[in-house]
Protein backbone atom coordinates (compact mmCIF):
# COMPACT_ATOMS: atom_id res chain seq x y z
CA UNK A 1 0.00 0.00 0.00
CA UNK A 2 1.14 3.54 -0.64
CA UNK A 3 3.16 5.28 2.05
CA UNK A 4 4.33 8.80 2.69
CA UNK A 5 7.39 9.68 0.67
CA UNK A 6 10.22 12.17 0.76
CA UNK A 7 11.11 13.65 -2.61
CA UNK A 8 14.78 14.38 -3.13
CA UNK A 9 15.84 17.49 -5.03
CA UNK A 10 15.92 16.52 -8.68
CA UNK A 11 18.59 17.97 -10.90
CA UNK A 12 17.75 17.18 -14.49
CA UNK A 13 20.58 15.65 -16.49
CA UNK A 14 20.15 17.27 -19.90
CA UNK A 15 22.14 14.54 -21.64
CA UNK A 16 19.91 11.82 -20.21
CA UNK A 17 16.80 13.81 -21.07
CA UNK A 18 17.94 14.34 -24.65
CA UNK A 19 18.89 10.68 -25.12
CA UNK A 20 15.57 9.51 -23.69
CA UNK A 21 13.51 11.73 -25.94
CA UNK A 22 15.43 10.99 -29.12
CA UNK A 23 13.48 9.03 -31.73
CA UNK A 24 16.43 8.54 -34.09
CA UNK A 25 16.89 4.83 -33.34
CA UNK A 26 13.21 3.98 -33.77
CA UNK A 27 12.96 5.98 -36.97
CA UNK A 28 16.08 4.36 -38.44
CA UNK A 29 14.72 0.88 -37.76
CA UNK A 30 11.27 1.62 -39.15
CA UNK A 31 12.89 3.06 -42.28
CA UNK A 32 14.27 -0.39 -43.17
CA UNK A 33 10.96 -1.53 -44.67
CA UNK A 34 10.99 -4.36 -47.19
CA UNK A 35 14.73 -4.56 -47.65
CA UNK A 36 15.12 -7.22 -50.38
CA UNK A 37 18.71 -7.95 -49.38
CA UNK A 38 17.76 -9.32 -45.96
CA UNK A 39 15.71 -12.43 -45.06
CA UNK A 40 12.04 -11.74 -44.39
CA UNK A 41 11.58 -14.79 -42.16
CA UNK A 42 13.00 -15.55 -38.76
CA UNK A 43 12.76 -18.28 -36.16
CA UNK A 44 13.00 -17.09 -32.58
CA UNK A 45 15.45 -19.37 -30.74
CA UNK A 46 14.24 -21.43 -27.80
CA UNK A 47 16.78 -21.58 -24.96
CA UNK A 48 16.46 -24.29 -22.31
CA UNK A 49 17.70 -22.80 -19.04
CA UNK A 50 18.13 -26.16 -17.29
CA UNK A 51 21.97 -26.18 -17.58
CA UNK A 52 22.14 -22.65 -16.17
CA UNK A 53 20.90 -23.81 -12.79
CA UNK A 54 23.68 -26.39 -12.37
CA UNK A 55 27.00 -25.91 -10.50
CA UNK A 56 28.89 -26.32 -13.79
CA UNK A 57 30.34 -23.05 -15.08
CA UNK A 58 30.82 -24.55 -18.53
CA UNK A 59 27.14 -25.51 -18.61
CA UNK A 60 26.14 -21.96 -17.68
CA UNK A 61 28.49 -20.61 -20.32
CA UNK A 62 26.86 -22.81 -22.95
CA UNK A 63 23.52 -21.18 -22.20
CA UNK A 64 25.16 -17.75 -22.23
CA UNK A 65 26.56 -18.49 -25.67
CA UNK A 66 23.05 -19.15 -26.98
CA UNK A 67 21.89 -15.87 -25.43
CA UNK A 68 24.70 -14.00 -27.17
CA UNK A 69 23.75 -15.50 -30.53
CA UNK A 70 20.14 -14.36 -30.07
CA UNK A 71 21.10 -10.89 -28.85
CA UNK A 72 23.36 -10.19 -31.81
CA UNK A 73 20.67 -11.07 -34.34
CA UNK A 74 17.16 -9.79 -33.59
CA UNK A 75 17.41 -9.51 -29.80
CA UNK A 76 14.53 -11.86 -28.94
CA UNK A 77 14.47 -15.41 -27.60
CA UNK A 78 12.21 -17.78 -25.69
CA UNK A 79 13.27 -19.42 -22.42
CA UNK A 80 11.97 -22.70 -21.07
CA UNK A 81 12.72 -24.65 -17.85
CA UNK A 82 12.96 -21.29 -16.07
CA UNK A 83 11.83 -22.49 -12.60
CA UNK A 84 8.67 -20.35 -12.54
CA UNK A 85 5.80 -22.77 -11.81
CA UNK A 86 3.08 -22.92 -14.45
CA UNK A 87 0.56 -22.41 -11.64
CA UNK A 88 2.15 -19.05 -10.87
CA UNK A 89 1.94 -18.00 -14.51
CA UNK A 90 -1.69 -19.06 -14.78
CA UNK A 91 -2.49 -17.25 -11.55
CA UNK A 92 -1.03 -13.88 -12.57
CA UNK A 93 -2.83 -13.96 -15.92
CA UNK A 94 -6.01 -14.67 -13.96
CA UNK A 95 -5.28 -11.65 -11.75
CA UNK A 96 -4.92 -9.54 -14.88
CA UNK A 97 -8.28 -10.66 -16.15
CA UNK A 98 -9.84 -10.02 -12.73
CA UNK A 99 -8.46 -6.50 -12.57
CA UNK A 100 -9.85 -5.41 -15.93
CA UNK A 101 -13.18 -7.25 -15.72
CA UNK A 102 -14.06 -6.91 -12.02
CA UNK A 103 -13.22 -3.33 -11.05
CA UNK A 104 -15.79 -0.71 -11.94
CA UNK A 105 -14.85 2.41 -13.94
CA UNK A 106 -15.02 4.43 -10.72
CA UNK A 107 -12.72 2.00 -8.89
CA UNK A 108 -10.20 2.09 -11.73
CA UNK A 109 -10.38 5.87 -11.75
CA UNK A 110 -9.14 5.90 -8.16
CA UNK A 111 -5.97 4.21 -9.44
CA UNK A 112 -5.52 6.41 -12.53
CA UNK A 113 -1.90 7.09 -13.50
CA UNK A 114 -2.64 10.81 -13.63
CA UNK A 115 -2.40 10.58 -9.83
CA UNK A 116 1.14 9.25 -10.07
CA UNK A 117 4.34 11.10 -10.90
CA UNK A 118 5.88 7.81 -12.02
CA UNK A 119 3.30 6.35 -14.40
CA UNK A 120 2.05 3.82 -11.85
CA UNK A 121 -1.53 2.63 -11.56
CA UNK A 122 -4.35 2.13 -14.03
CA UNK A 123 -3.58 3.26 -17.58
CA UNK A 124 -6.60 3.69 -19.87
CA UNK A 125 -5.98 3.46 -23.58
CA UNK A 126 -6.89 7.10 -24.16
CA UNK A 127 -4.28 8.49 -21.76
CA UNK A 128 -1.04 7.30 -23.38
CA UNK A 129 0.38 6.32 -26.74
CA UNK A 130 3.85 4.89 -27.05
CA UNK A 131 4.33 5.87 -30.69
CA UNK A 132 1.52 8.30 -31.47
CA UNK A 133 -0.97 5.63 -32.54
CA UNK A 134 -4.52 5.38 -31.23
CA UNK A 135 -3.93 2.36 -29.01
CA UNK A 136 -6.49 -0.15 -27.74
CA UNK A 137 -4.50 -1.48 -24.78
CA UNK A 138 -5.40 -1.03 -21.13
CA UNK A 139 -2.80 -1.52 -18.40
CA UNK A 140 -2.11 -1.63 -14.68
CA UNK A 141 1.46 -0.65 -13.81
CA UNK A 142 3.38 -1.31 -10.61
CA UNK A 143 7.01 -1.18 -9.58
CA UNK A 144 9.55 -2.59 -7.17
CA UNK A 145 8.81 -2.73 -3.45
CA UNK A 146 11.09 -4.38 -0.93
CA UNK A 147 8.04 -6.34 0.23
CA UNK A 148 7.81 -7.90 -3.24
CA UNK A 149 11.51 -8.83 -3.28
CA UNK A 150 12.20 -12.25 -1.78
CA UNK A 151 15.71 -11.09 -0.87
CA UNK A 152 14.24 -8.33 1.26
CA UNK A 153 16.22 -5.68 -0.61
CA UNK A 154 19.03 -3.60 0.86
CA UNK A 155 17.01 -0.67 2.19
CA UNK A 156 18.43 1.71 -0.44
CA UNK A 157 15.72 1.63 -3.09
CA UNK A 158 14.85 4.94 -4.72
CA UNK A 159 12.09 5.59 -7.20
CA UNK A 160 12.57 6.82 -10.75
CA UNK A 161 12.55 10.43 -9.55
CA UNK A 162 14.91 9.80 -6.61
CA UNK A 163 12.16 9.80 -3.98
CA UNK A 164 11.92 7.25 -1.19
CA UNK A 165 9.00 5.04 -0.25
CA UNK A 166 6.37 2.88 -1.88
CA UNK A 167 4.63 4.76 -4.69
CA UNK A 168 2.46 1.97 -6.08
CA UNK A 169 -1.31 2.39 -6.31
CA UNK A 170 -3.04 -0.85 -5.33
CA UNK A 171 -6.75 -1.74 -5.50
CA UNK A 172 -8.44 -2.08 -2.14
CA UNK A 173 -8.54 -5.59 -0.71
CA UNK A 174 -12.30 -5.20 -0.28
CA UNK A 175 -12.66 -4.52 -3.99
CA UNK A 176 -10.27 -7.18 -5.33
CA UNK A 177 -9.56 -9.71 -2.63
CA UNK A 178 -6.24 -11.55 -2.90
CA UNK A 179 -4.96 -9.38 -5.74
CA UNK A 180 -1.91 -7.97 -3.94
CA UNK A 181 -0.84 -11.37 -2.61
CA UNK A 182 -1.23 -12.86 -6.06
CA UNK A 183 0.94 -10.14 -7.58
CA UNK A 184 3.50 -10.56 -4.81
CA UNK A 185 3.87 -14.29 -5.44
CA UNK A 186 4.52 -13.81 -9.14
CA UNK A 187 6.72 -10.71 -8.82
CA UNK A 188 9.06 -12.38 -6.34
CA UNK A 189 9.63 -15.29 -8.68
CA UNK A 190 10.12 -13.25 -11.83
CA UNK A 191 12.57 -10.93 -10.04
CA UNK A 192 14.65 -13.94 -8.94
CA UNK A 193 14.63 -15.22 -12.52
CA UNK A 194 15.67 -11.82 -13.88
CA UNK A 195 18.67 -11.65 -11.54
CA UNK A 196 19.65 -15.17 -12.60
CA UNK A 197 19.30 -14.25 -16.26
CA UNK A 198 21.40 -11.13 -15.79
CA UNK A 199 24.30 -13.32 -14.68
CA UNK A 200 23.96 -15.24 -17.93
CA UNK A 201 24.02 -11.98 -19.84
CA UNK A 202 27.27 -11.12 -18.07
CA UNK A 203 28.79 -14.44 -19.12
CA UNK A 204 27.57 -13.86 -22.67
CA UNK A 205 29.75 -10.72 -22.71
CA UNK A 206 32.82 -12.57 -21.39
CA UNK A 207 32.44 -10.86 -18.03
CA UNK A 208 32.45 -12.49 -14.57
CA UNK A 209 28.90 -13.68 -13.99
CA UNK A 210 28.70 -11.50 -10.87
CA UNK A 211 29.63 -8.35 -12.81
CA UNK A 212 26.17 -6.76 -12.57
CA UNK A 213 25.27 -8.04 -9.08
CA UNK A 214 26.11 -4.80 -7.29
CA UNK A 215 23.80 -2.94 -9.70
CA UNK A 216 20.73 -4.99 -8.82
CA UNK A 217 20.63 -4.84 -5.01
CA UNK A 218 17.54 -2.58 -5.21
CA UNK A 219 16.69 -2.82 -8.89
CA UNK A 220 14.03 -1.15 -10.88
CA UNK A 221 11.43 -3.62 -11.98
CA UNK A 222 8.25 -2.22 -13.49
CA UNK A 223 5.59 -4.79 -14.31
CA UNK A 224 2.39 -4.30 -16.25
CA UNK A 225 -0.84 -6.25 -16.42
CA UNK A 226 -2.02 -5.73 -20.00
CA UNK A 227 -5.39 -6.17 -21.68
CA UNK A 228 -5.87 -6.07 -25.44
CA UNK A 229 -9.50 -6.31 -26.60
CA UNK A 230 -10.38 -8.66 -29.45
CA UNK A 231 -10.83 -7.50 -33.03
CA UNK A 232 -12.96 -8.77 -35.86
CA UNK A 233 -10.11 -9.76 -38.15
CA UNK A 234 -8.66 -13.21 -38.62
CA UNK A 235 -5.73 -14.18 -36.39
CA UNK A 236 -4.11 -15.70 -39.48
CA UNK A 237 -4.32 -12.54 -41.57
CA UNK A 238 -1.19 -11.30 -43.29
CA UNK A 239 0.82 -8.87 -41.15
CA UNK A 240 1.87 -6.69 -44.06
CA UNK A 241 -1.66 -6.13 -45.39
CA UNK A 242 -3.40 -4.97 -42.22
CA UNK A 243 -1.86 -1.60 -41.48
CA UNK A 244 -5.30 -0.06 -40.84
CA UNK A 245 -6.13 -2.48 -38.02
CA UNK A 246 -6.32 -1.14 -34.46
CA UNK A 247 -2.91 -1.04 -32.78
CA UNK A 248 -2.77 -2.53 -29.31
CA UNK A 249 0.64 -1.02 -28.51
CA UNK A 250 2.67 0.96 -31.02
CA UNK A 251 6.16 0.24 -32.33
CA UNK A 252 8.87 0.86 -29.72
CA UNK A 253 11.95 -0.47 -27.99
CA UNK A 254 11.97 -1.21 -24.27
CA UNK A 255 13.95 1.04 -21.97
CA UNK A 256 15.73 -1.11 -19.40
CA UNK A 257 18.11 -4.10 -19.44
CA UNK A 258 15.75 -6.73 -20.79
CA UNK A 259 12.09 -7.72 -20.63
CA UNK A 260 10.50 -10.98 -19.53
CA UNK A 261 7.08 -11.36 -21.13
CA UNK A 262 4.34 -13.79 -20.14
CA UNK A 263 1.22 -13.86 -22.29
CA UNK A 264 -2.06 -15.67 -22.71
CA UNK A 265 -2.41 -17.98 -25.75
CA UNK A 266 -3.92 -15.22 -27.93
CA UNK A 267 -1.09 -13.99 -30.19
CA UNK A 268 -0.29 -10.32 -30.58
CA UNK A 269 3.40 -9.55 -30.17
CA UNK A 270 5.09 -8.67 -33.46
CA UNK A 271 8.85 -8.18 -33.88
CA UNK A 272 10.45 -5.92 -36.47
CA UNK A 273 13.09 -7.90 -38.35
CA UNK A 274 16.21 -6.31 -39.86
CA UNK A 275 14.49 -6.70 -43.24
CA UNK A 276 11.69 -4.39 -42.15
CA UNK A 277 9.14 -7.22 -42.00
CA UNK A 278 7.03 -7.90 -38.93
CA UNK A 279 7.28 -11.36 -37.36
CA UNK A 280 4.47 -12.65 -35.15
CA UNK A 281 5.79 -14.31 -31.99
CA UNK A 282 4.25 -17.66 -31.12
CA UNK A 283 5.84 -18.76 -27.84
CA UNK A 284 5.91 -22.45 -26.94
CA UNK A 285 3.98 -23.59 -23.87
CA UNK A 286 5.44 -22.74 -20.45
CA UNK A 287 7.90 -20.23 -21.83
CA UNK A 288 8.76 -16.57 -21.49
CA UNK A 289 9.71 -14.23 -24.29
CA UNK A 290 12.91 -12.29 -23.54
CA UNK A 291 14.00 -9.22 -25.44
CA UNK A 292 16.98 -6.91 -25.20
CA UNK A 293 16.22 -3.35 -24.12
CA UNK A 294 18.02 -0.01 -24.38
CA UNK A 295 20.42 -0.34 -21.44
CA UNK A 296 21.87 -3.57 -22.80
CA UNK A 297 22.29 -2.03 -26.23
CA UNK A 298 24.09 0.97 -24.73
CA UNK A 299 26.35 -1.21 -22.57
CA UNK A 300 27.39 -3.24 -25.62
CA UNK A 301 27.74 -0.27 -27.98
CA UNK A 302 25.00 -1.66 -30.19
CA UNK A 303 26.32 -5.22 -30.44
CA UNK A 304 23.16 -6.41 -28.65
CA UNK A 305 20.05 -5.10 -30.38
CA UNK A 306 17.24 -3.32 -28.56
CA UNK A 307 14.57 -4.67 -30.84
CA UNK A 308 11.56 -2.75 -32.12
CA UNK A 309 8.26 -4.50 -31.49
CA UNK A 310 4.52 -3.81 -31.24
CA UNK A 311 1.30 -5.55 -30.23
CA UNK A 312 -1.67 -6.09 -32.54
CA UNK A 313 -4.45 -8.41 -31.40
CA UNK A 314 -5.92 -9.73 -34.65
CA UNK A 315 -7.93 -12.45 -32.94
CA UNK A 316 -11.47 -12.76 -31.66
CA UNK A 317 -10.33 -13.43 -28.07
CA UNK A 318 -8.97 -10.96 -25.55
CA UNK A 319 -5.21 -11.01 -25.02
CA UNK A 320 -3.66 -10.66 -21.56
CA UNK A 321 0.04 -10.30 -20.92
CA UNK A 322 2.44 -9.48 -18.09
CA UNK A 323 5.70 -7.83 -19.18
CA UNK A 324 8.39 -7.38 -16.52
CA UNK A 325 10.95 -4.70 -17.35
CA UNK A 326 14.15 -5.45 -15.45
CA UNK A 327 16.43 -2.55 -14.68
CA UNK A 328 19.53 -1.91 -12.64
CA UNK A 329 19.27 0.23 -9.50
CA UNK A 330 17.80 3.54 -10.62
CA UNK A 331 20.73 5.49 -9.15
CA UNK A 332 23.20 3.76 -11.50
CA UNK A 333 24.82 5.35 -14.56
CA UNK A 334 24.64 3.27 -17.75
CA UNK A 335 27.61 3.65 -20.08
CA UNK A 336 29.30 1.44 -22.62
CA UNK A 337 31.41 -1.36 -21.14
CA UNK A 338 35.14 -0.93 -21.90
CA UNK A 339 35.20 -4.59 -22.98
CA UNK A 340 32.68 -3.78 -25.71
CA UNK A 341 34.90 -1.13 -27.28
CA UNK A 342 37.67 -1.97 -29.68
CA UNK A 343 41.00 -0.19 -29.29
CA UNK A 344 40.52 3.44 -30.25
CA UNK A 345 36.75 3.02 -30.70
CA UNK A 346 34.41 5.68 -29.31
CA UNK A 347 31.04 4.71 -27.88
CA UNK A 348 27.96 5.46 -29.95
CA UNK A 349 26.05 6.17 -26.74
CA UNK A 350 26.49 8.81 -24.07
CA UNK A 351 26.32 7.88 -20.34
CA UNK A 352 22.81 8.17 -18.90
CA UNK A 353 21.20 7.99 -15.48
CA UNK A 354 19.10 4.84 -15.30
CA UNK A 355 16.06 6.06 -13.41
CA UNK A 356 15.85 9.41 -15.11
CA UNK A 357 16.15 7.87 -18.57
CA UNK A 358 13.21 5.53 -17.90
CA UNK A 359 11.07 8.31 -16.45
CA UNK A 360 11.76 10.58 -19.42
CA UNK A 361 10.87 7.77 -21.83
CA UNK A 362 7.64 7.15 -19.92
CA UNK A 363 6.80 10.85 -19.99
CA UNK A 364 6.93 10.86 -23.79
CA UNK A 365 4.04 8.36 -23.91
CA UNK A 366 1.54 10.86 -22.52
CA UNK A 367 -0.34 13.16 -24.87
CA UNK A 368 2.03 15.70 -26.37
CA UNK A 369 4.83 14.23 -24.23
CA UNK A 370 3.99 16.48 -21.30
CA UNK A 371 4.59 13.90 -18.61
CA UNK A 372 2.81 12.47 -15.61
CA UNK A 373 1.60 14.34 -12.54
CA UNK A 374 4.34 16.57 -11.17
CA UNK A 375 6.59 16.07 -14.22
CA UNK A 376 6.14 19.21 -16.30
CA UNK A 377 2.52 19.99 -17.26
CA UNK A 378 0.02 17.15 -17.27
CA UNK A 379 -2.72 17.19 -19.88
CA UNK A 380 -6.33 16.75 -18.91
CA UNK A 381 -8.51 14.21 -20.64
CA UNK A 382 -11.46 15.50 -22.61
CA UNK A 383 -14.67 15.35 -20.59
Amino acid sequence: MATDTMTLPRQTDTTTQHEARSTAYLESRLAAKDNPNLPSTYTIPIIDLTPSFTPSLSARQSVASQIRSACTSTGFFYITSHNIPSTSCTAILSQAERFFSTLSPAQKEELHIKKSELGLGWEPSSYTSIAGDVETKEAFNFGYEEGLDRSGGDGKYRNLDGSEGNRNLWPKESELAGFYEGVKEYYGGILDLARHLFRLFALSLDLPETHFDHMTTHPGGIARLMYYPPTASSPNSDLASNQSEPIGLGAHSDYECFTLLLSSPTPGLEILLPSGHWHRAQPPPNSFIVNVADFMMRWTNGVYKSTIHRVVNRGCQARYSVPFFFSVNYDEVVETLPTCLKEGEVSRFKPIRAGEYILERLNTTTKEGKGFAGNEAVFEENP
